[in-house]
């Protein structure tokens, strides 16, 4: 057996991976003020003097699952204000599209139990341009582009340190440590390295007084003393290295200009010491904190290497056979990934698709939010929450959270959104589908799912309503770790079947307004795609009826049809959950055609699209004829069933044909589904073959949504004719917008008015091979729009998914599309064959936008790359 594969199977193996995240401050977690001022209350400029409450933050950093010791790096130039030992970035208010990570670094490599990691940091040889990225962001207008690090010119002469950081396990909690500085510049360059280790502070809160100690050990070595870390000895391969230690404790006299404790040696302690030569560590050579510190000065075109180790044994010569483990491990990890991309041979893809996962696999972190802790405060910590007004997450006080999640992206988005986390699995499944799995179960569980049924959305409101898609990725997972693995994991399946069938409960309960099976749901991930906030509460019983929302549940109710008759394959009473989930899809489908009492329903035959309907106080309903995503996610809500499985479940058909035969009007809105296609396979589908070919008109219009790296979130006719939309005098307008938002509605960063965004465009592209499997050559479509060529959808959704492989892959002139046509990123040797996953895309060039290592929902081009498994 492949020795990773070998590993997954230890859990044990898994004890310390890249659970730090890159940004703790200005987070939820962390917000102690009476107004919920998140960004303000704990913001870059205090991090280096302030000790978190809920976790910790780093450079590559890595820890144990229950973050009680942690390492990271830290670096200084000797030029910068402070050393640099954290990522740094604007903060929602400080960006003029919100808040935006201004560092340069890639992840190269991680396997699935971070027995091997790389990544590379681009550190600046000159002083970091700190004021000018926020002043000239400040300066910016939302209709300007962002001022990254790159503007600054930082970069222009190549003064700058690469630096690899690799990490390799000699065993399960022995930890080896490479850094390789590499200076690109023709000059030679000093460079201070930091490698520093400290404990995450749970002693000061009033629950626990047990704390960890570093001390100064042997030459080259600190003593790690802690009861439950099994990591003994932190050792430095350079033995004369200078050891400084001090506390992860808040600096309240300088913070809050509080009286200065004796011998008191504060979490800033290492940064003061090395800028500005203060005795404030401790002499006494122990502490939480601690670090060696290793000048060097790197010649011209020159690197150097630096060896370190975290290990629980007492060795006299932790680095013999060094670099022989680094090269097992390194093997190794090349072995699993030439296991994984068998099928791949073209190297481009395959160095694409190991850096997604890559990504996924680094943007793992340790998230602890215990909801009613923060709420009141602990015995020696106050929370000063103001309930007279807004507060956030009231109502999840059950909700306590302290587990290794995927996170979008740990600077950017450094906590778990639900549907985001739905979207990672897909990918992982294809290196660690217990991973993949574990992560779907854990926000079923009762201390993450509302007592109500509701999954928490994301930290910064727990009960905004994201799109269902948790059943289709258990589903998805399901199957692939089904194909991989010779055998079906029917545990999992019915585990979070049981608890899918709460949520499902509280969609119907909570988010069908009237009770007639139209959903408006708000929010729904989608952000400012209307020409209104869809979460806002309208006036006189006024509401919006959604397409995508009632499009979202019918695909949920199609999802749990679909998973109930796999489980009674082996379990005959899930057929009557089938039955149930069959005909409340095919209630959901009646609702779409008239809403529910015989009004115009949200298809619109003369545009042959899907729009959200609003529907006003005096009874009247408004068609929002605005062609965006949201006309669609229909699409979504498509099942194909082998007739052999029907045949296996008599209660199930028998019931089918009565409906079929007793509720016509239902019975028509199911596509085709008394009709069987090649193979004996039936068609359940909203839409009918001649509403989707409307839609797939409109779609794969070049002058609409098909974009050449995708297809866009809103239809291109809206940049020079703007939507309008006027309503109680209120006169809404939206243009199409590719990149960049122009809106504030939903935060800064918020853009689903044009760009492409990977969630959507996966979806896509297997609802259209689905819609295949069913159709065959039997229909085919003009693509593009008006071209005269006709492809059948499979060969649609493979073109569709290679325009969306392409904004990563070098096109004939070596230029990656996401990199916005840069030279240096595209062609520079130090850059060109590094990839970062960004948020979403420029829908006409294909440029990165938003969160630029969001290697979340973004790495699903890793299961695009990979030829189909199911």
């Amino acid at each position: 057996m492949i020795a990773e594969r070998h590993r997954l199977q230890d859990t044990e193996w898994k004890n310390w991976g890249p659970y730090i995240s890159n940004r703790q401050w200005g987070n939820v977690r962390e917000d102690y003020s009476p107004n919920g001022n998140a960004w303000h209350f704990a913001n870059h400029n205090i991090a280096e003097s302030h000790t978190y409450r809920w976790g910790e933050e780093g450079i590559a950093g890595i820890s144990d699952t229950k973050q009680l010791f942690c390492f990271a790096f830290s670096f200084w130039n000797k030029k910068d204000q402070r050393i640099k030992e954290r990522l740094f970035g604007l903060s929602n208010p400080q960006g003029n599209h919100g808040e935006d990570i201004k560092e340069i670094f890639y992840y190269l490599d991680n396997t699935p139990t971070h027995s091997y990691m790389k990544m590379v940091y681009k550190y600046p040889i000159n002083e970091f341009p700190y004021d000018d990225i926020v002043d000239e962001n400040a300066r910016r207008s939302k209709k300007e582009p962002e001022y990254e690090l790159f503007d600054t010119g930082i970069f222009d002469n190549d003064e700058y340190f690469d630096i690899f950081i690799e990490y390799c396990k000699s065993d399960a909690n022995d930890i080896l440590i490479r850094v390789t500085v590499c200076n690109r510049s023709d000059r030679s360059a000093p460079i201070v390295v930091l490698p520093t280790t400290w404990y995450r502070n749970n002693w000061k809160w009033g629950y626990n007084e047990y704390k960890g100690q570093l001390e100064a050990g042997k030459e080259g070595c600190i003593n790690v003393l802690h009861d439950s870390v099994p990591i003994k000895k932190f050792y430095s391969k350079n033995k004369s290295a200078e050891r400084v230690f001090c506390e992860n404790e808040t600096n309240h006299p300088k913070l809050h200009g509080t009286p200065a404790v004796e011998k008191t040696y504060y979490k800033d302690g290492i940064n003061d010491y090395i800028i500005h030569h203060k005795k404030t560590i401790n002499p006494e050579q122990k502490g939480t904190k601690a670090a060696f510190v290793i000048e060097e000065t790197i010649g011209a075109k020159d690197s150097k290497v630096f060896e370190f180790r975290l290990s629980p044994y007492d060795m006299e010569d932790a680095f013999y056979q060094f670099d022989e483990i680094f090269d097992a491990r390194i093997k190794e990890a090349d072995e699993f990934y030439e296991e994984v991309q068998h099928d791949i041979y073209d190297e481009d893809e395959k160095n694409v698709q190991r850096q997604a996962f890559a990504g996924l696999l680094w943007n793992k972190q340790f998230y602890h939010y215990n909801v009613g802790k923060w709420l009141k405060g602990d015995p020696n910590h106050e929370a000063p929450r103001d309930f007279n007004n807004y507060v956030r997450n009231t109502e999840w006080e059950h909700l306590h959270n302290k587990d290794i999640i995927s996170m979008p992206d740990k600077w950017e988005y450094p906590w778990y959104a639900t549907w985001d986390l739905a979207f990672h699995c897909v990918p992982f499944a294809i290196i660690d589908a217990e991973f993949a799995k574990n992560q779907l179960l854990l926000l079923t569980k009762e201390w993450y799912m509302h007592p109500n049924g509701q999954m928490p959305a994301y930290e910064w409101n727990l009960s905004d309503v994201n799109p269902p898609v948790h059943a289709w990725s258990c589903f998805r997972v399901f199957k692939i770790d089904e194909k991989m693995n010779g055998k079906p994991d029917l545990l999992f399946l019915e585990k979070v079947f049981q608890k899918l069938l709460l949520n499902f409960t509280w969609w119907v309960n909570r988010k069908d307004k009237n009770g007639k099976n139209i959903f408006g749901g708000g929010f729904l991930g989608l952000d400012n795609i209307g020409a209104f906030d869809r979460n806002m509460e309208l006036k006189d019983g006024e509401h919006l009826e959604q397409a995508d929302g009632t499009s979202w549940m019918a695909m949920y109710a199609l999802n749990m049809m679909r998973m109930a008759m796999e489980l009674a394959q082996y379990y005959q009473v899930y057929e009557d959950m089938a039955i149930k989930f069959f005909e409340h899809y095919l209630y959901i489908a009646e609702a779409m055609e008239n809403l529910g009492d015989g009004k115009e329903g949200l298809w619109n035959e003369e545009d042959g699209f899907f729009y959200d309907v609003l529907q006003l106080a005096n009874g009247e309903s408004v068609s929002l004829r605005l062609r965006s995503i949201v006309g669609l996610i229909p699409m979504f809500a498509v099942e194909i069933i082998d007739h052999h499985l029907l045949d296996k479940m008599p209660n199930f058909r028998e019931r089918m044909d009565w409906v079929l035969k007793n509720k016509p009007d239902l019975t028509k809105l199911v596509s085709h589904w008394e009709e069987e296609g090649s193979g004996r396979k039936h068609l359940m589908s909203i839409l009918r073959k001649t509403r989707l070919t409307k839609v797939l008109n409109r779609m794969l219009d070049e002058k609409e949504f098909l974009s050449s790296y995708g297809i866009r979130a809103m239809s291109k006719v809206y940049e020079k004719d703007p939507f309008v939309f006027t309503v109680h005098g209120n006169k809404n307008v939206v243009y199409y917008t590719p990149a960049e938002s122009d809106s504030r509605m939903f935060g800064g960063n918020s853009n689903w008015r044009g760009p492409i965004w990977f969630p959507i465009n996966f979806l896509i592209v297997e609802s259209l091979q689905r819609f295949h499997f069913y159709y065959g050559d039997s229909l085919k479509v003009e693509f593009p729009t008006g071209s005269g060529e006709k492809e059948n959808l499979d060969e649609v959704a493979q073109n569709i998914s290679g325009r969306l492989c392409s904004i990563f892959l070098k096109d004939e002139s070596g230029q990656r599309a996401f990199n916005g046509g840069n030279y240096k990123l595209n062609y520079d040797p130090h850059f060109k064959d590094y990839i970062t996953f960004y948020e979403y895309f420029h829908g006409d060039n294909g440029r990165g936008v938003g969160a630029s290592h969001q290697t979340g929902w973004t790495a699903t081009v890793a299961k695009l790359l990979k030829p189909r498994l199911s």
